[in-house]
């Protein structure tokens, strides 16, 4: 008797891949990548720009909506995302993006381009960390 259970060990492999990173996948297995949180709704058109921004360059695995800030980054936070991208007032006059990490780690204002650069170079890596890498 031959056995063959194709579609059994992939199940298997997801399964274990899943209890390995514990549902916080690094930023190249990330169903979604990043989350943009606007603090208030006057910055909302800039925040769902950001997104689309990044929905083109990374294949719609960016996100956007409108509540309440500490809802936000608490959901944000709760589904394991690799990247909270906050913008206010200030974000929006400069054209920037404050940058924080899963885990609360925070990286400062940058260019969406810069952090577009940044998740694009840990995507051809593959690389198990989660950290940015600034050029």
């Amino acid at each position: 008797m031959i056995h063959r259970a194709l579609l059994g060990s992939i199940e298997r492999f997801f399964g274990m891949l899943i209890e390995h990173y514990a549902g916080a996948f690094p930023v190249w297995l990330a169903p979604v990548q990043a989350k943009v949180v606007c603090i208030t709704d006057k910055q909302f058109d800039y925040a769902k720009a950001c997104r689309e921004n990044c929905s083109l360059r990374n294949q719609g695995r960016a996100r956007c909506r409108s509540e309440k800030i500490g809802f936000k980054i608490r959901e944000a936070a709760m589904e394991k995302v690799p990247n909270i991208l906050v913008v206010g007032d200030k974000e929006v006059q400069q054209n920037m993006v404050a940058v924080r990490e899963r885990g609360g780690k925070d990286l400062g204002v940058m260019q969406l381009d810069e952090f577009m650069n940044s998740i694009q170079k840990l995507i051809q890596d593959k690389s198990i960390s989660t950290e940015l890498i600034r050029g």
